[in-house]
């Protein structure tokens, strides 16, 4: 930014088709591990419930067969299975799964939060609201040598554990394994039988598809008692238990416990409790209703209740449990009472899948097309800005234009669209949405009757494209935030400042479009200046003039505007400096510029206002967040709070698969062409893909300058590397997600050097083992801040130059983006931003629309079914043909989508070979971009170009291929399609 419930069956997971997990840890088992046979026994299933932390006297099953009757309420009562469980077995029929809810059959309801739980068959555990598949009072049987293997999961967060193995010589257990038993903080357990064998193969997981199999070379474990903590195996191990005493203290009770109704949902928020081991959950008790008391399990400080019925009070109490399941005293409780349910609820779903499968076209949505002229605002500063004399206004572009337009954005054969963030602004030039005042609202100038927001989602995803949102953790408008803190500044109506100062008129809120009637504006202020002192005022000085004057000449006072130094913003919410240097820990706790109030992110109140917002975008069903500002937020604060919270409820509403493909990627600007910026890892992109590799402090506050002290002393040359992007030989390996933050990021070093793409190509190479996965960095030349080499302008290059970088991104790892316009050369070498001091039709953020006046269809991506008007005129245009058929070769070619790359063998500038190997897929594809390469030590069959068409038969596993010419390609796919699409301008 610029500074103005899907089912999980208990099936083995291939080696070859590891993908991210819901925790961002997996680690695929290896290729034997993954060839034990399905745990799922036909159509039974046996469900464990943990009695750990509810203290029901008896525990019932209340379910539904896929596709049959419930059960007569409050079900079938279970029996005791082992220690802090209890199970049933149930006949499902013909189905292949089962609707769950569990109840101590006095009205006490686990329903997983009205959404009841979603069970597959075989062995099933519940336990603090996670589904995962194993049996947890199993131990094995027989006579022979034992091991007993303690595994640590203090890192790993994991609410159960299982080990999947086989003795030396043996035969694998059945996936997902037996399960380990909690033995103290920390620390699982399990006696195995390895009859005349003296040692195991072993890989650990979570019984929900999340792995630890040591990088995938999986642990050998000797007999006798060993201990695996941190990937490291420990023969004759002490019992780590021995000297822990068993923990007996609860945590203390959460405090703060607020509720705030929302239609028929209610947001609940509190501080977080305490703990002399560390706080695992809480737990939600809700009461009122004709449905009975509901207990639900929580990962976060934040519960958004939903479904609720209308005009209904509500009560809520919360409680904090441990990972010995002590479970704290109640909270004092909380009221909030609903009311009418919304006319047009949310009701989206992410669409789920691979997120390196789809390019990215990113629009300034205020900009893009204007479907509703009546959502159009200048604001205050539309006649300085030279935008009222181009009738311009700033906030021109919507989401009902955007809707029209979805078929120009397919037919260029983009499947992913990331939009400027669409929360309620406020400031003065604020048409971006960088700005949020009112974080729990869609800005009203955004939408229009029919084309809401979640209009827009439901829309893309009839066409099978992804809404990727733009979302701002960092900072609030100058404004603060509505619901979190708002200041009140000092504001005098006299001749000089009556023009400024609106009246204040009791009633009115803005919303950033009503026109308030006395003032005839919509960016009115009335509601955010005093003349007389507020009380509780922290503002130094207040009115008290400055001895300034404004450029018109007139007082200035103090208080009269928001200030980080002022005292105006409180410290427990706001930080209270500015920024002294970019590349120093001041950039993480001070504000950007005054137009961007800094929170204080690792304060509980603004993470839980924050997370709450978010929470209702994931549930209208986004694919994904583009996080802005990302490194001016410690990382310990994402990896603790943020990131957890996401993917938490994206499973929670989504399911789990959903979960594992919401992507998030990051805003880590760094501006400089080296590896590292500027020595400083705290301020570099590839640090944020990784989680802490070491505890610190309790307190978010103090464990930021922990972290931040320690990695920099660890320095450049002692981070973590990875091999998840490269290919080992020509062979596509399993890649180690286990120390993936769950945070992927902008590819910056590429963007800054595209000026040349030979430069972005080796830059970019030179940084891939220090990301956790290059393969999910998304790429681009310019966007809505810079040009390469931090260039304020619009790309400009030239045609030739355009084309061989777009050849280049559509091939290389990474995710291409293309900023809107580009592939027209929109206003090349235009100053991108210089906020109202110039029209913006004079800018890089220009209105778009023009281009795209008339009708446009698209049968599919890259295809144009038809089109009319200028928008015909702009789909011929060269680059619009050139990125077309790269969406549609990149399509074809999964090696070119999520493929592992290397140079090895292989002469020639821009030359590189790519592979992706899943299930039945296995996709090889050698590329050269512009010039001449030669490929050695390939594997030999036969190889066709998908620009082309040429084959060749390779014998000797050498391939030569002469130079294309700048722009163009040869992608030579082994037992390939051939030709894909047609002949271009470049690619022919």
């Amino acid at each position: 930014m610029r500074r103005t419930r899907t089912r999980l069956l208990g099936r083995p997971v291939a080696a070859a088709a590891a993908a991210v997990t819901l925790l961002g840890l997996l680690t695929a088992p290896s290729p034997t591990a993954a060839a034990a046979p399905d745990a799922a026994a036909g159509n039974t299933a046996t469900v464990y419930y943990s009695t750990t932390t509810k203290n029901w006297a008896r525990h019932h099953l209340h379910y539904a067969p896929d596709g049959g009757a419930w059960t007569t309420v409050p079900g079938i009562e279970m029996e005791a299975a082992c220690t802090g469980w209890v199970k049933k077995t149930v006949d499902l029929g013909t189905a292949d799964g089962l609707q769950a809810t569990f109840t101590d059959g006095s009205g006490t309801w686990d329903n997983n939060s009205g959404r009841n739980y979603a069970l597959g068959t075989g062995n099933i555990t519940v336990k603090d609201g996670v589904v995962a598949h194993s049996d947890p009072c199993a131990a094995p049987d027989g006579d022979g040598n034992t091991a007993t293997v303690y595994y640590s999961t203090r890192t790993l967060g994991w609410t159960t554990a299982n080990i999947h193995y086989r003795p030396a010589g043996g035969a694998w257990t059945t996936v997902p394994g037996i399960g380990l038993r909690p033995v103290c903080t920390g620390w699982w357990k399990q006696d195995l039988n390895l009859g005349s064998a003296t040692s195991l193969t072993a890989a650990f997981n979570n019984g929900n598809g999340v792995w630890d199999n040591n990088g995938g070379a999986d642990y050998t474990i000797p007999a006798g008692v060993s201990a695996v903590a941190d990937s490291t195996v420990t023969a004759d191990a002490e019992d780590p238990c021995a000297e822990q005493a068993p923990d007996t203290q609860a945590p203390t009770a959460p405090t703060g416990v607020t509720a705030r109704a929302d239609g028929v949902s209610v947001v609940l928020t509190w501080e977080p409790s305490s703990d002399d081991t560390g706080v695992t959950g809480y737990q939600v008790t809700r009461t009122g209703g004709t449905k009975g008391d509901v207990v639900s399990d929580v990962g976060s400080t934040v519960f958004s209740d939903t479904g609720l019925e209308e005009n209904t009070a509500y009560t809520y109490t919360v409680r904090a449990v441990d990972a010995a399941g002590n479970l704290s005293p109640a909270s004092p409780s909380a009221t909030a009472t609903t009311g009418t349910e919304p006319s047009t609820p949310a009701s989206g779903t992410p669409l789920g899948t691979d997120p390196r499968k789809d390019p990215i076209y990113f629009v300034l949505t205020a900009r893009f097309h204007d479907g509703d002229p009546a959502n159009n605002r200048g604001g205050s500063q539309h006649e300085k800005s030279g935008n009222a004399a181009n009738d311009d206004p700033m906030f021109r572009g919507d989401f009902k234009g955007l809707v029209q337009k979805l078929d120009y954005i397919k037919a260029l054969g983009f499947s992913a669209v990331w939009i400027t963030p669409v929360v309620l602004n406020r400031s003065d030039y604020d048409y971006h949405g960088y700005h949020g005042w009112d974080f729990y609202k869609v800005d009203p100038r955004l939408e229009s009757a029919g084309a809401s927001y979640q209009d827009l989602i439901d829309a893309a995803h009839a066409k099978g494209m992804k809404i990727y949102q733009d979302v701002v953790y960092n900072h609030s408008s100058r404004w603060g935030a509505k619901g979190l803190f708002t200041p009140t500044v000092y504001g005098l109506r006299d001749a000089q400042w009556s023009w400024y100062y609106d009246e204040r008129q009791p009633g009115f809120e803005y919303d950033g479009l009503t026109v308030e009637p006395k003032s005839g504006k919509s960016y009115y202020n009335g509601d955010l200046w005093s003349t007389a002192e507020p009380s509780g005022n922290t503002c130094v000085n207040w009115g008290v003039p400055t001895g300034g004057r404004s450029p018109e000449g007139y007082t200035l006072y103090n208080c009269q505007w928001p200030s980080p130094t002022s005292g105006m913003f409180p410290k427990a919410l706001y930080h209270q400096c500015w920024i002294g240097n970019w590349e120093g820990e001041d950039s993480r706790s001070c504000w950007l510029h005054e137009d961007l109030a800094d929170f204080n992110t690792e304060n509980a109140q603004v993470q839980n206002y924050v997370i709450g917002a978010y929470n209702k975008y994931i549930d209208m069903g986004v694919d994904g967040f583009r996080v802005d500002t990302a490194v001016h937020i410690p990382r310990t604060t994402w990896n603790r709070r943020f990131l957890p919270a996401v993917q938490e409820r994206v499973a929670q509403r989504h399911g789990a698969e959903a979960a594992r493909n919401f992507f998030v990627f990051g805003e880590v600007a760094a501006f400089v062409n080296d590896k590292w910026n500027r020595g400083s890892v705290n301020h570099s992109a590839q640090f944020y893909t990784w989680k802490e590799r070491k505890e610190y402090s309790a307190d978010d506050e103090r464990a930021a300058l922990e972290m931040y002290e320690y990695e920099q002393q660890q320095g450049t040359g002692n981070q973590p590397t990875s091999t998840n992007a490269f290919l080992d030989g020509n062979s596509y390996h399993a890649p180690d997600h286990s120390r993936a933050s769950g945070m992927h990021v902008i590819d910056m070093r590429m963007h800054m050097n595209f000026g040349d793409a030979s430069n972005a190509f080796h830059n970019g190479k030179d940084s891939d083992d220090s990301y956790n996965d290059a393969t999910y960095n998304v790429v681009y030349v310019d966007s809505h801040d810079y040009g390469p080499n931090k260039s304020s302008e619009r790309y400009t290059g030239g045609t030739d130059a355009w084309a061989e970088n777009m050849s280049l991104m559509w091939t290389f790892r990474g995710i291409p983006t293309l900023y809107y316009g580009s592939e027209i050369e929109f206003q090349k070498g235009k100053k991108i931003d210089c906020g109202p001091s110039c029209p913006l039709a004079t800018t890089g953020r220009a209105y778009y629309g023009d281009h795209l006046a008339g009708e446009v269809k698209a049968s599919g991506f890259s295809q144009v079914e038809s089109a009319s008007g200028t928008v015909a005129t702009t789909l011929q245009q060269p680059l619009v043909k050139h990125v077309q058929r790269l969406n549609q070769i990149r399509r074809a070619v999964p090696a070119l989508q999520s493929g592992q790359y290397s140079t090895a063998g292989i002469s020639g500038d821009m030359a590189f070979k790519r592979r992706y190997t899943a299930g039945a897929t296995d996709s090889f594809a050698l590329v050269t971009v512009s010039g001449a390469a030669a490929f050695t030590g390939i594997p030999n069959g036969t190889y066709r170009d998908a620009i082309t068409g040429d084959t060749r038969t390779i014998t000797n596993g050498t391939l030569s291929v002469a130079a294309p010419g700048k722009g163009n390609l040869r992608v030579y796919v082994l037992d390939g399609p051939g030709k894909i699409g047609t002949d271009g301008p470049y690619l022919k």
